[in-house]
């Protein structure tokens, strides 16, 4: 009889996601982004570079918005998740949903979940941030379709709708 490897062992994990509890066992070396889209069907978050490097498949982990393919399943446990589908409340979609709406902040539509779950994983822990802080905010998301306007746009939308106030220029 072969002998199971650590990485070939399957893993319960227990999390918080969208603010549901949620309990699988899934292979240890198993991407969040492949558990969330596969097993989950929560296909908001998109897969794309599959390096981390653009953004696509962003989500929050404990309010930090971070890259679920580069996270595997064990590093979640315990842990509480939020996915593009997780912001909407009693069918209201979130300030900054809105504002991506309001303001045109999406073409395709591919990177707007990423671009979504960035500002408001920004806007958690910076209710004013400057242009800079928010171009840092979201530095590592990719869109491929815009000239980013549209997508600052509709973050100086949520953050004068958060705060009431314009945010600070360069």
């Amino acid at each position: 009889m072969k002998q199971q490897l650590p990485d070939e062992m399957d893993v319960a994990i227990q999390l918080t996601l969208n603010g549901q509890l949620v309990e699988l066992t899934v292979p240890a070396e198993r991407r969040v982004v492949d558990i969330l889209r596969d097993d989950l069907e929560l296909t908001g978050t998109k897969l794309s570079c599959e390096i981390g490097r653009c953004g696509a498949c962003m989500i929050l982990v404990d309010g930090k918005p971070m890259n679920a393919c580069l996270l595997m399943a064990y590093q979640v446990a315990g842990r509480e998740l939020t996915t593009i589908e997780g912001l909407a409340v009693d069918n209201q979609l979130h300030p900054v949903q809105q504002a991506f709406l309001d303001e045109g902040g999406f073409q395709c539509g591919y990177c707007t979940p990423g671009m979504v779950i960035s500002m408001v994983g920004l806007l958690e822990h910076n209710t004013t941030p400057s242009l800079d802080e928010i171009e840092e905010g979201l530095s590592g998301n990719l869109c491929r379709c815009t000239g980013y306007g549209g997508i600052l746009r509709a973050a100086e939308a949520a953050v004068r709708n958060k705060t009431g106030c314009p945010i600070a220029k360069k």
